[in-house]
């Protein structure tokens, strides 16, 4: 992904795109969409308020550059589909924040994720105890 900064003061998909960029990935996500062109997105976007299709049409070739969407051209118009899955892109946003932080950085994110996981309920710790399996069989393979 190209362009992506972490905004932390942000809560959701915020802390990584802007707004308008944040609500079209969840309405792409949502609605399920494999394929779709601008004015798919457009005629979802004026169910809720004004907006300009250059608006549009600008903030979804910005995903496409974010590497959030992939393209190809069908006549004089771009359909677009989503690159990855909602939890695909959470994941590796996640990824990247842990990736820049520094050693001890690292440290803190991890006695953060320990604090959390000790609140969790038994279901929650089965499910981070599969991972952990999980990862081992795969390293160790």
């Amino acid at each position: 992904m190209k362009g992506i900064r972490i905004r932390p003061e942000q809560d959701g998909l915020r802390t990584s795109l802007f707004d308008l960029e944040a609500e079209i990935m969840e309405i792409v996500w949502d609605k399920r969409w494999t394929e779709f062109a601008v004015a798919d997105v457009l005629a979802v976007l004026e169910g809720r308020r004004e907006i300009a299709y250059t608006t549009v049409m600008t903030t979804v070739s910005r995903l496409y550059k974010k590497e959030l969407l992939h393209r190809h051209k069908e006549g004089r118009r771009y359909v677009y589909a989503p690159a990855m899955s909602r939890a695909e892109f959470i994941a590796a946003m996640t990824r990247e924040v842990l990736n820049s932080l520094p050693p001890v950085g690292q440290d803190t994110a991890y006695a953060l994720l320990v604090e959390r996981v000790s609140q969790a309920d038994d279901e929650e710790l089965e499910r981070l105890e599969a991972l952990i399996r999980q990862r081992r069989k795969e390293r160790d393979a």
